[in-house]
């Protein structure tokens, strides 16, 4: 089982409604496709801060990575990021990665509880 969080550059949505369409807009545009999006630079830099907090899967050689995929920037693509974490791992993880993405600007949207992280 894992939890995820959909990351976004953009102002943040006046409410949850709001925040799912964009976000099922953003999806289809960015990572629906094939289309290859390079990460932009602000979403490059949250991934590198994340990155500082815990290794990435490809890397983590004590199991103690929270990212379910890896790398954690081929989950990137242009100014939005999808992120899988382990159930495990997922309220520490998700909690800093709000925080981190509130810290950048970044709008935070949890898919499964489909609510705007603060």
């Amino acid at each position: 089982m894992s939890c995820d969080l959909a990351v976004w550059e953009g102002e943040r949505p006046a409410d949850d409604k709001t925040a799912s369409e964009l976000f099922r807009s953003l999806y289809e545009q960015y990572i629906g496709t094939r289309a290859d999006h390079p990460p932009t630079a602000v979403i490059a830099q949250y991934v590198a801060l994340l990155l500082e907090r815990w290794p990435d899967l490809t890397e983590d050689e004590n199991e103690i990575s929270p990212w379910s995929t890896g790398p954690l920037i081929g989950e990137a693509s242009g100014p939005l990021i999808y992120i899988p974490m382990v159930w495990s791992m997922a309220a520490t993880a998700s909690a800093y990665a709000a925080e981190t993405a509130a810290s950048l600007g970044l709008v935070c949207y949890d898919p499964q509880a489909r609510r705007l992280r603060p």
